[in-house]
């Protein structure tokens, strides 16, 4: 007998005694066939192959919605991010049918010491719960960022209804996002403390689920640890965590084990190593993966970008952008890069090129655009001829 979606509400005897359910075991294949289509950039039909099922198993929403976050990031259009969180909604609903009626967040210290009443299925569902609660809680904060954007207007000053509202709503978004937050470490946290225990017993599906607790861990630990040390020790005293080495090693351990969130591991190291290092001042460190996919193309050049060598950068976004033509807005970052790294040569002209475009498609902020523009047609000769006729002095004003 089955329940929703196909997943076992109990293993059938007739099985070896560490096989995953067949529904469950079937669905992480299927999840992990659409997440390679999306790492060989067929991105739309990654979302094909789950769309199907996403309205009855758990890991096929969760794994549709992630791609559709990912594209609200890229976008940041404001459908764009409504639909990404009220899909993620829709996954933590279907997540809820499968966890345990009394979960682990009613009461937090009984996972561990009832884990035998706890099946396969159930411990899958309070992870794939806590991601959703994770995601939704960031879909949140981005949502805040962009409502202030469009308060702006295209102009400083530019008018809006009410802006004591305007914060207002914003005050309760953050509220509401620090609570799925705080939702989702208790789970993780239990979670971690119960796979290191001795109540532990691997299955056949163990890894997928290790690799969802690696992520939250890893996530959560190396995210607060970057906060500045009076507020890290106030979340510490909430009862968070913030160290950056333990954090470290489990997106490690995540993105090496093949398993579902190896890529979103891949994904949390390469932004810290190609980022946040560069910005906080650390050494980047060497990352041995290579691929054809946009993404990872994307963050070779970063490295390469990072490094100094300018010119292999800059064939590593221009390979990213043509890696795929389905996500125009993944173009868009290549494109900043691309402006960037031709700055560093002193390729005026060209540097001026990408910024163009990206004021004439991208939406992320239209004045720090033209600002590039006029500034690179500013250092182009007296004499010479100004791209399409366009004046800095003009674009400046």
């Amino acid at each position: 007998h089955t329940g929703t979606g196909g997943f076992p509400r109990s293993v059938p005897s007739l099985l070896p005694a560490h096989s995953p359910p067949p529904g469950l075991a079937a669905a992480l294949d299927e999840c992990m066939e659409a997440m390679n289509s999306f790492l060989c950039n067929h991105f739309d039909e990654s979302l094909e192959k789950l769309q199907p099922r996403t309205k009855e198993s758990m890991y096929h929403a969760l794994v549709y919605a992630t791609i559709l976050e990912m594209q609200a990031m890229m976008t940041f259009e404001h459908e764009d991010i409504v639909q990404a969180g009220q899909t993620m909604k829709e996954a933590q609903e279907i997540c809820q049918r499968f966890r345990r009626k009394s979960s682990m967040t009613g009461s937090l210290s009984s996972l561990v010491s009832k884990a035998d009443s706890f099946t396969e299925v159930e411990l899958h569902a309070e992870v794939c719960y806590a991601e959703c609660l994770l995601q939704r809680a960031a879909l949140t904060f981005l949502q805040v960022a962009a409502a202030q954007r469009w308060a702006r207007g295209p102009f400083p000053g530019g008018l809006f209804t009410s802006p004591f509202s305007l914060q207002d709503e914003n005050m309760v978004n953050f509220l509401k996002g620090g609570i799925k937050v705080r939702s989702s470490y208790l789970i993780y946290r239990e979670l971690s403390s119960f796979i290191q225990s001795s109540h532990c017993t691997a299955g056949a599906a163990h890894v997928h689920l290790e690799g969802g607790v690696a992520l939250g861990i890893g996530a959560f630990n190396l995210t607060l640890s970057l906060f500045p040390p009076r507020i890290l020790k106030l979340l510490e005293f909430a009862g968070f965590s913030g160290d950056k080495d333990y954090g470290l090693q489990q997106l490690h351990e995540g993105a090496t084990t093949l398993n579902l969130r190896a890529l979103l591991c891949t994904m949390l190291l390469l932004c810290y190593y190609t980022f946040l290092t560069f910005i906080l001042g650390r050494p980047v460190a060497r990352w041995g993966r290579r691929g054809t996919g946009a993404i990872f193309l994307f963050f070779a050049g970063r490295i390469e970008e990072i490094k100094g060598n300018i010119s292999e950068a800059i064939d590593r976004f221009e390979a990213g952008c043509s890696a795929q033509q389905a996500w125009k807005q993944f173009h868009h970052m290549c494109y900043w890069e691309l402006m960037w790294c031709y700055a560093y040569k002193g390729m005026w002209k060209m540097a001026y090129f990408y910024a163009d475009l990206l004021s004439k498609e991208n939406r992320w902020s239209k004045a720090m655009y033209v600002y590039m523009k006029a500034a690179f047609l500013s250092m182009l000769p007296p004499e010479e001829p100004r791209p399409f006729g366009e004046s800095e002095v003009e674009l400046f004003r």
